[in-house]
């Protein structure tokens, strides 16, 4: 059996980012996303941004990343691929000049035919229609929409208007609202001039000293507006589901929509499943900006963009989940427990493989820094992380998960914290200038398991990997385990050790929660509050809603009781919430009310 635990296991590319508003200050971190997923002569490929590559697999379980050629735009974001034939097509963003395309029967070796550009773009997707013709759609802003235009299919150059496809409406879209949660509506004209005015102040100049072509960009950062973006077309059954991503990536609500339409060009109307993809919660939150396809058995999966936005907000992942199209038509994607151990093959709706045995268990460490305690590797926040007092292998971190359980799983997440090193390499410009680390470097580190304290067992062995794998997930045939010790770490850069997520999956055989007792109630049009009583033997909720009590397909999951606002609702829309508990044991599913 396969099974994958978000975010996707790889070498996530280090990122030395010349960021403007830093006045010439580096910041680092690993990051990839936007991810465009294809299969292609019986292989799966993930175009991400920023990784210098393609990451391939042959089971949509394990991945390699392999380097691309140098002169495709690897620095340039959001790579759109697209199978037409024999070809593969690739592209991404410039929005200073003319976006080339490129063209290649075969991924990894090349050659890649250069196809000279007419315009520029941002957030581009090519889509080939069932009768071959061609459509492109584009468009990464809080200003603009998302366009679309005909393509001839020889020269890719538009022959057709372009049209306006999508546009946001955060005051009608509750999910289009920008900030945690959905917070914050867009600022009024008068808040944004204020807000102008302070931005000249501490800049000390004037606004006749600013490019008119820049003025409109500047306005926007205060206009709280969401971004409408990557956009990403798929056909089923005749129908055409134009998907897109909002309200911005370094929020916990970066999520997918989708418009439907009889017509590759329109005209759409938002889908009655919004937002299709959808995580604010858990460990990992986010699941905006990606691509949708089938697999070889012709089962869906969905992959997009996770956020942690710590070290920059640019600083992401990519995840994987099972996807599809109900009886009505409507596109779904099943993120409930989107960031635990699932198995590759099933009904897309089926529950996890295995349920969460170390949320909040007891941590301890051989030395710790303030503020990054042991206990933040158990905290299930990818925010936060434990790290160590040194860089000597000698370090170490265990957590007891209270008494023995049957696990099956670890997934060891490490973090970074404020790297100060000087860039490797040579900074490329453009939209954002950059260096992306050439290097592939290594992550090493040994986890050990005891059922008492005293007599230890290796689980995994990685002291001498030549692997650099952030997010390494352990799999194992059933053992029996309360202690578990990461030690001999070594991490790139010579960094102190840290670590978000000690994560360990398994079944506890004990009882199931009992049925939680929850009430909701609809704040506005775009808002409603679920309070969930408190009760024992529960870990955690999962508040699912949806348009129908057959189609809960959104989640939130959450970690203690009370009260929790969900701000992802659509302006004059009916809703049906259900509160399901888990704990080691199991789920137990609440009762569904109407909104």
């Amino acid at each position: 059996m396969k099974y994958l635990c978000n975010p996707v296991n790889i070498n996530y590319r280090y990122q030395f980012n010349m960021d403007p508003r830093l006045h010439g200050k580096m910041k680092i971190c690993r990051e990839a996303a936007d991810p465009s997923m294809i299969l292609f002569h019986g292989r799966y490929y993930i175009f991400a941004s920023m990784t210098l590559g393609v990451w391939v697999s042959d089971d949509l379980d394990h991945w390699e990343n392999h380097r691309l050629p140098k002169k495709l735009p690897l620095y340039d974001y959001a790579p759109d691929v697209r199978v037409m034939g024999d070809w593969v097509y690739f592209c991404a963003s410039r929005r200073e000049e003319n976006c080339d395309r490129y063209r290649t029967k075969d991924i990894l070796n090349g050659p890649y035919e250069k196809i000279e550009g007419s315009f520029p773009f941002w957030d581009p997707n090519l889509f080939i229609d069932d009768d071959e013709r061609v459509y492109f759609y584009w468009g990464c802003s809080n200003i603009t929409p998302i366009w679309g235009v005909e393509l001839d299919p020889q020269t890719m150059q538009p022959i057709s208007e372009k049209r306006v496809l999508v546009e946001g409406h955060p005051f009608e879209v509750g999910y289009e609202r920008v900030g945690e949660d959905n917070s914050q509506l867009p600022a009024s004209e008068a808040e944004i001039d204020a807000a102008y005015a302070a931005f000249h102040k501490r800049q000390g100049i004037s606004e006749d000293q600013v490019p008119e072509q820049v003025k409109p960009l500047i306005r926007g950062m205060f206009s709280r507006k969401p971004y409408i973006e990557g956009a990403w077309m798929d056909k089923q059954n005749g129908r055409y589901y134009l998907q897109y991503a909002c309200p911005g990536t370094q929020y916990n609500t970066y999520s997918d929509g989708v418009y439907v339409s009889s017509s590759p060009l329109g005209p759409f109307t938002l889908a009655g499943n919004n937002p299709y993809s959808y995580k604010p919660g858990g460990f990992l939150p986010g699941a905006g900006h990606g691509s949708t396809m089938q697999d070889e058995k012709g089962a869906w999966w969905h992959t997009a963009t996770m956020r942690i936005s710590m070290n920059h907000d640019f600083e992401r992942r990519v995840g994987i989940w099972p996807a599809g199209f109900d009886a009505d038509g409507e596109l779904f994607c099943n993120q409930r427990y989107g960031d635990w151990p699932m198995t590759l093959e099933g009904d897309p709706w089926r529950d996890p493989a295995w349920m969460l045995l170390s949320a909040g268990k007891k941590a301890t460490a051989s030395s710790f820094m303030d503020g990054h305690e042991p206990e933040k590797a158990t905290e299930e926040n990818v925010q936060s992380w434990w790290q160590a007092a040194s860089a000597d292998r000698a370090e170490w971190l265990q957590i007891d998960l209270g008494r023995v359980f049957d696990v099956h799983a670890v997934q060891i997440n490490f973090a970074d914290d404020q790297i100060d090193i000087p860039c490797p390499g040579q900074v490329v410009g453009g939209s954002q200038a950059r260096y992306i680390e050439e290097r592939d470097l290594t992550t090493q580190w040994k986890l050990t398991g005891s059922a008492d304290g005293k007599e230890w067992f290796v689980i995994a062995d990685k002291s001498e990997a030549q692997t650099d794998l952030p997010h390494d997930l352990i799999l194992r045939e059933e053992f029996r385990v309360r202690f578990l010790r990461l030690s001999d770490m070594a991490v790139p850069y010579g960094q102190q050790p840290c670590v978000s997520g000690l994560r360990v999956f398994g079944l506890g055989h004990g009882e199931k929660p009992t049925v939680p007792a929850f009430t909701t109630r609809r704040e506005s049009d775009l808002d409603m509050t679920v309070s969930i009583e408190a009760q024992k033997n529960t870990l955690g909720y999962n508040i699912l809603f949806g348009n129908s009590p057959e189609k809960l397909y959104h989640s939130y999951m959450v970690f203690q009781a009370g009260e929790k606002r969900v701000g992802a609702l659509i302006k004059g829309r009916d809703y049906f919430v259900r509160v399901d508990a888990f704990n080691e044991s199991g789920i137990t599913e609440g009762t569904c009310i109407q909104l």
